[in-house]
């Protein structure tokens, strides 16, 4: 019984953090009139999930060596990313308003040189898979502990070089490093089935070698779930996650459209997504 209080008061925990979290990037994407609203929220409940509770990471010490690293290899959702690090503390949450400006830390995608909290840069797509699994490699011949955990995009695994960074982490037995596909099924000019069908990416990245699980990635219940069961990972494989969301999650009138893949909302929309994800209308 008290176990399950414990799980019960972790995923209350955690649906707040992710509330916040889309709270907090749609006030940055809203100010800046600029961003990508629609992949940021598909990715909400995941990066809550490793920022609030996985990961093993010091917001005051944000190069210590031992922490776990976080890539996201789709680099232009950069503001889920940022609503996390200002909620953990990494900077001072007022910065959240300087978002895509000049000479701000908070750029279009993650900058390692200006944003602490950000493990490498990322932004050409098909690329932070590999400096992941460079990162896992390192780890391994370092003898050290952490984890690497990367978030790539369901688009983005059109790309030839995912799937060779993936031949790499099986050959080398990157047990040390979780792969997470955002499956939202849509990028920047139509949905992935009509741009370049995935087929079944679950039988892909077990044939490529990875232990492969396939989840709803909104339901913190399966998220948690599957974080444990990998935790002590003994298989010997890379991890990979398939998480089936929806794009533009948590917001009625973005939900499964393409044109809010980059696309800021102006000040009604603005006003109705935040009333939305408090849940005063839906």
């Amino acid at each position: 019984m008290r176990q399950e209080l414990v799980h019960d008061t972790l995923i209350d925990s955690l649906r707040t953090s992710t509330k916040e979290l889309r709270k907090t990037l749609l006030t940055m994407i809203h100010a800046a009139q600029s961003g990508h609203p629609g992949g940021s929220l598909s990715a909400s409940e995941i990066v809550a999930t490793l920022y609030f509770h996985e990961l093993r990471i010091k917001p005051e010490d944000p190069r210590w060596p031992d922490r776990d690293r976080f890539v996201l290899s789709k680099g232009h959702v950069c503001p889920v990313l940022y609503s996390a690090l200002a909620l953990r503390g990494y900077f001072p949450y007022e910065t959240i308003y300087t978002l895509r400006q000049e000479g701000s830390m908070l750029q279009g995608h993650p900058d390692m040189k200006r944003c602490p909290g950000i493990d490498i840069s990322t932004g050409s797509l098909g690329q932070g898979l590999s400096t992941a699994v460079g990162m896992a490699i390192a780890g391994k011949r370092d003898g050290k502990e952490y984890r690497v955990f990367c978030l790539v995009g369901d688009g983005e695994t059109q790309e030839g070089q995912i799937w060779e960074a993936l031949q790499t982490a099986s050959k080398y037995k990157l047990d040390n490093l979780v792969v997470i596909i955002d499956n939202n099924n849509i990028q920047n000019d139509d949905t992935c089935s009509v741009v370049m069908p995935l087929g079944d990416l679950e039988a892909k990245l077990n044939a490529f070698g990875l232990w492969t699980h396939v989840i709803d990635g909104h339901d913190l219940v399966q998220i948690t779930s599957v974080f444990d069961r990998i935790r002590n990972n003994d298989s010997g494989l890379p991890v990979a996650i398939v998480a089936k969301t929806v794009k533009g999650k948590g917001v009625s009138f973005m939900e499964d459209i393409t044109a809010w893949h980059g696309q800021a909302p102006n000040d009604e929309e603005f006003a109705r997504a935040m009333a939305e994800i408090e849940g005063e209308s839906r």
